[in-house]
């Protein structure tokens, strides 16, 4: 090859990686799931403080049980209306869902979505949340046929994809009857990994962009759940809303970190999943969620500003002069991690420690360890333990 054509070569090899360099971010349009049942003032609140970052809402409407039984919500339809975004209702259909009738089933759906219809919210589509095994992903595409012949005018059919249905011959039958799907990576799969494994999430959204040849989206948390497993490692509940009652296991609040989820995103705008379209949130956090994060913290980590919580511990007196409470307080900006090990030093004839904390002794004082720490919220406090020492608050040193 002659030299001319050699630089000429090199010269568009470097121009090609100067412009993939300077390339700007992507934009990816924020979503967020409405997964309460209840519409309380607080998620009423949450829902017009925050229209000006969402695109669309994707609110619970239905949910199937294992055994078929089916229960409806009731929304805010003057909140949706007033929001003016666009609504997706969500119809949950149970994984484990024991008979896969396709008749009753297309029946339930129909008559849930006819009070959406004629409620006067911006219906954009439907979404259904169907965590089906592997094995029944066939009949689903057929169902899922069947019920986009049901759909109305510009009324669009969504659905929920798991990252074990793509090693699946039959994903691409069943993401071939639907006009757009959202890629939950969010799961427990190991509750000793937690929520997310961003390296994980992203290898999923790879090989869905390529089955996927229709807009998708990815489904990220912003939550925390309590799971339990038995003595072999099996999940036995996972408790992400409301509390289940579950004795003789092994329990740990797992938390979803907003830092972490931050830098994903970051990383997802910069280099784009073929076919990616937006970001969906589970699930929308108001003031009294106490398993999400804060509000405050979610519109922090959707616009990309920063996150800097400051968490320290600190002994408070109580009416009686030798006992002290130790309690975490967040002084900084969004919610943390609390730290994993806080020593008081100093001679205290009795402590223990409270709310997910454990406490050992040793020459030097007390040690208090986090079993379950969570997030700590801004502007909050979280009373962690107690002592009860003869020489008063200082003779103690706490360090974290």
């Amino acid at each position: 090859m002659p030299l001319s054509l050699v630089r000429l070569a090199l010269a568009t090899l470097l121009l090609t990686i100067a412009q993939d360099c300077s390339r700007p971010p992507v934009v990816l349009p924020n979503d967020a799931y409405i997964w309460q049942r209840q519409w309380t003032p607080a998620l009423v609140a949450a829902v017009q403080s925050n229209t000006d970052i969402i695109s669309h809402w994707r609110v619970l409407a239905a949910q199937a049980d294992a055994n078929g039984q089916w229960q409806t919500t009731a929304p805010d339809w003057a909140a949706l209306k007033a929001s003016g975004k666009p609504i997706i209702a969500v119809i949950r259909i149970d994984g484990q869902l024991a008979r896969f009738d396709e008749k009753v089933l297309l029946q339930q759906v129909e008559s849930t979505l006819q009070p959406w219809r004629a409620s006067g919210v911006p219906l954009a589509g439907i979404e259904i949340d169907h965590d089906c095994a592997t094995a029944r992903l066939p009949a689903y595409a057929h169902w899922l046929a069947s019920l986009r012949a049901t759909l109305q005018g510009n009324e669009h059919l969504s659905i929920t994809a798991l990252p074990t249905w793509l090693n699946s011959n039959a994903l691409d039958a069943v993401l071939a009857q639907v006009d757009e799907a959202v890629l939950q990576v969010h799961a427990v799969q190991n509750p000793r990994v937690g929520l997310f494994d961003p390296q994980a999430a992203r290898t999923w959204l790879d090989t869905f962009a390529a089955h996927m040849h229709k807009p998708w989206r990815v489904a990220l948390p912003a939550y925390g759940s309590r799971v339990a497993w038995d003595r072999d490692g099996r999940v036995v509940s996972i408790e992400s809303e409301r509390a289940m009652l579950v004795t003789g296991m092994e329990a740990h609040e797992l938390m979803a970190d907003p830092q972490n989820l931050q830098d994903f995103t970051r990383q997802l705008a910069a280099d784009p999943p073929r076919g990616l379209a937006g970001i969906v949130w589970f699930r929308l956090p108001t003031e009294q969620d106490s398993r999400a994060w804060s509000p405050a913290t979610w519109r922090a980590v959707l616009t990309h500003a920063p996150i800097d919580p400051v968490i320290s511990a600190q002994l408070r007196s109580t009416d009686d002069p030798q006992l002290f409470d130790l309690v975490l307080a967040n002084t900084g900006v969004g919610d943390g991690t609390p730290p994993a090990t806080i020593k008081v030093s100093g001679r205290c004839a009795a402590a223990d420690a409270i709310n997910g904390y454990f406490m050992e002794r040793n020459a030097d004082g007390l040690v208090f360890q986090a079993r379950e720490p969570g997030l700590l919220r801004p502007g909050r406090q979280r009373p962690i333990g107690w002592l009860r020492c003869e020489q008063g608050k200082e003779s103690l040193h706490v360090e974290s």
